[in-house]
Parts: structure tokens; C-alpha cells; sequence
């Protein structure tokens, strides 16, 4: 049995920081140049500095973004930036274009070069071409299934490896590959400005009546006619590891600490649990079902892994997540006291029932005794988002753990 890794985003150094508690074996980062998520906050060379620094301590892997469509203009920055990450030191880089695959072989051989999903590879010539040329591992394309990566698998190299989505958000377009942002608004997706048109409402006008929009509609379903459902393959992972899949890629540099953290401590779980013994995965199931989806999501799809997709993979009447659980905040440190020190993130009140999510995978409900701001004055709730706080809570709580609230549903 093949290695298994797991493939976090982290949007911040904070959510590295949870993705590294939560089980990462590796964190995928951007820096505000040259990646896909130019909405993100993204990271700033110094923060990527301590964010590698802070992750190898702890035997993780960071990953940096260069994943865009390069346009002429763009090929001078990427190499002062690629000697910039030289003395920062991450992993590998994430590349789709072959102009910056020329310019990082080039600047930093030294770094191991994966080869992006936009870069569309769907078979196993397209990955021994990437070999030849010294990529250390290419992600899959999308649109490929179970089936053909095992094939893949069985055509490449040993020592290639394969990364393969297993959770997150669907782009309508060939593994991202996406135009529609760029016609529309001028925000070219292919640059890291993508504006999510997938996403929006579409109606259809008749040219002789401008002005009179007609619903596109599909049976009685609505009209969001690009709006996939989320990925998810937590009921899969076995069939994931037997087709010689090397990293679980979750999707999401733009989610939330909270986000990562559910999702990176349930996949950890399942895959742990299997290389233990695929009885004890199968036993847990529910848990995991419960878990993943306690996290924000657009319902869910195992994308074209089995196979094409049909009508089952879309939402055709709302383009909003579910959300069952909201952030409150994640504990930075204790006082002298024993009093969590933390940013709030979403209200909270005193008597309040807060769950806390323990990394060992254990959820427990903890009562706010008290709140007090950062020069000691009591206060009865914390309406504020990101006021620093002291909270005592009737349990112990320790720093890197995440607050959440069950929501009425």
C-alpha cells in the first residue's frame, strides 16, 4: 500500500496553523502573486516564511501556488518571485504553465514541481511527459474516474506521483479551465480572479422583447443551470488508496479555519482508520458522514470518479451553502487564570453551550462561565467580530482548538 497524503488549503497563516493540528501531512498555500485565488487573502512572503517554518517543525509539507495562465507581462515577476521562494524553502510548487515550469526549473531545481489540475492531465502519456521533464507529481484532472487513474497508476513511473481531489467545490469547466468570468466581467479565472458566474442566477430573452426574462429552467428544478454540487469522497477513501492515489487534495483556499478544521480531522480519521483495517473504516461511516457535514457545503456529488455525471450532480433552485454550525473563534492561548485567550469571530453569550473540537477527534460541549475583554472588564456577551478575548469556559480548553456552535436548522 502507497503512502496516503493529506492535502490541506490554507488561506491564512492562522488556518495553516489549524490545518497542521487538525492532520495535515501537507498544506497548500498562495502567495498574493501568480495563483489561482487572487480573492484570497493569501499569504505575504514573510508570512509564508513562518508558515513553512512552523509547519516543518512539525514534519508537514507546504506546497506554493504558480498555477496561472502566464501572459507575457507575467513571466519577469515569476522569476524574481521564484528566487524570493528560494530563500523561503516550500516543498514544492504548484504549476500549470510550461513558461513558469521553464522558469522554476531555471531559478529553484532545487524545489519539486507538481503539476497543476489546470493543466488538464487526464492520462498516463500526459503524466510520463511531465516525468521526462521533471515534475515530481501531477494532479489529476477532474473528469477522470476511479478507473482510469488505476490505469494511470499502473502505466507511470513508481516513484510519480498522483494527486487527486477527494473534496470541495466543482468548476463547471474542464478542471477549471473556466471562461465565463472572464466574458462577463473582465476577471479572467484563468489569472486567480475568478468571480464565480457558475454560481449565478440565468434567465433566457427573446430578441423582438428586451427586458422580458424568461426562467431557463430544467423540469421544475430552477434555473442555477452551472451550479454543481460539492465534491465528496468520505464514503470512498478506501476505493481512493486501492487505485494508488499518493494525496488527498482537499479544495478551499478561501474557507474558513472552521471549515479546514472539520474537514481536515474527518478525512485524517477515515484514513487512518483504513490503514488500520478497512472494517474499522466501514464501522465508522456514519461518524464521518456526520462530521463532513458539519461543515459548510452545497449539498453533495462524488463528481466523475464512477463515472459521467448526470442531472443528480447539480442544484437547480438556490446557489447558497448549507451551514449547520457557526465559527466562534480559535483558543491562541490561557492566561494565568486558565482563561482561553482568543479572537471572536461570531456571537457568543455567557451561559451560552459552545462545542469544541479536540484534534484526537473527540467534540466536546463546554459552558461559557464568563467573558472579559482584553483589559479585564466583564462583559455579558461578545457581539464584536475579532475582538480579543478572555473566556472561561467549565472544561479545560487548549490552545489550537476550534469553537463552533450548533445552529438551528
Amino acid at each position: 500500500m502507497r503512502e496516503t497524503e493529506l492535502l490541506i488549503p490554507a488561506s491564512s497563516l492562522e488556518v495553516l496553523k489549524v490545518a497542521v493540528t487538525y492532520g495535515a501531512d501537507a498544506v497548500y498555500i498562495g502567495g498574493e502573486m501568480f495563483g489561482l485565488r487572487a480573492k484570497a487573502r493569501n499569504f505575504t512572503l514573510e508570512e509564508m516564511k513562518k508558515g513553512v517554518e512552523y509547519a516543518h517543525a512539525r514534519g508537514v509539507k507546504v506546497f506554493v501556488t504558480a498555477n496561472i495562465v502566464a501572459r507575457n507581462e507575467d513571466l519577469e515577476g515569476v522569476r524574481e518571485y521564484f528566487r524570493e521562494l528560494k530563500k523561503i524553502g516550500p516543498d514544492a510548487l504548484i504549476i500549470s504553465d510550461p513558461g513558469i515550469f521553464a522558469i522554476a526549473k531555471e531559478e529553484v531545481p532545487e524545489i519539486d514541481i507538481h503539476i497543476s489540475t489546470q493543466a488538464n492531465s487526464s492520462n498516463y502519456g500526459t503524466y510520463n511527459f511531465w516525468y521526462q521533464l521533471g515534475a515530481t507529481r501531477v494532479v489529476a484532472a477532474r473528469e477522470m474516474t476511479l478507473k482510469e487513474i488505476s490505469e494511470l497508476r499502473a502505466h507511470i513511473p513508481e516513484d510519480m506521483e498522483i494527486e487527486c481531489f477527494i473534496h470541495g467545490a466543482m468548476c463547471i469547466s474542464h478542471s477549471g479551465r473556466c471562461l465565463l468570468s472572464s466574458y462577463f466581467t473582465d476577471r479572467s479565472a484563468n489569472l486567480g480572479a475568478c468571480t464565480h458566474p457558475c454560481r449565478w442566477k440565468y434567465y433566457v430573452v427573446e430578441e423582438t422583447r428586451p427586458g422580458e426574462y424568461l426562467p431557463v429552467e430544467e423540469n421544475e428544478r430552477g434555473t442555477y443551470i452551472f451550479n454543481s454540487k460539492d465534491l465528496c469522497m468520505i464514503e470512498h477513501v478506501d476505493k481512493m488508496i486501492e487505485a494508488g492515489i499518493d494525496s488527498f487534495k482537499i479544495e478551499g483556499r478561501m474557507k474558513t479555519a472552521l471549515y479546514v478544521a472539520t474537514v481536515a480531522r474527518t478525512y485524517r480519521q477515515a484514513i487512518d482508520d483504513y490503514k488500520k483495517s478497512p472494517e474499522l473504516y466501514l464501522s465508522r461511516m456514519d461518524y464521518y458522514k456526520s462530521e463532513i457535514a458539519k461543515c459548510t457545503y452545497r449539498l453533495f456529488t462524488t463528481g466523475f470518479y464512477f463515472g459521467k455525471t448526470d442531472e443528480t450532480s447539480q442544484i437547480y433552485d438556490a446557489n447558497t451553502y448549507v451551514k449547520e454550525y457557526t465559527y466562534i473563534g480559535l483558543v491562541e492561548g490561557k492566561n494565568e487564570q486558565g482563561h482561553v485567550y482568543m479572537m471572536q469571530r461570531n456571537k457568543f453569550s455567557v451561559g451560552e453551550e459552545i462545542e469544541i473540537m479536540n484534534p484526537n477527534g473527540e467534540n466536546m460541549i463546554a459552558t461559557v462561565k464568563a467573558i472579559y475583554d482584553e483589559e479585564g472588564n466583564s462583559m455579558e456577551s461578545a457581539p464584536h467580530p475579532k475582538q480579543m478575548l478572555y473566556v472561561d469556559f467549565d472544561c479545560d480548553v487548549e490552545e489550537g482548538w476550534i469553537l463552533r456552535r450548533k445552529e438551528e436548522v
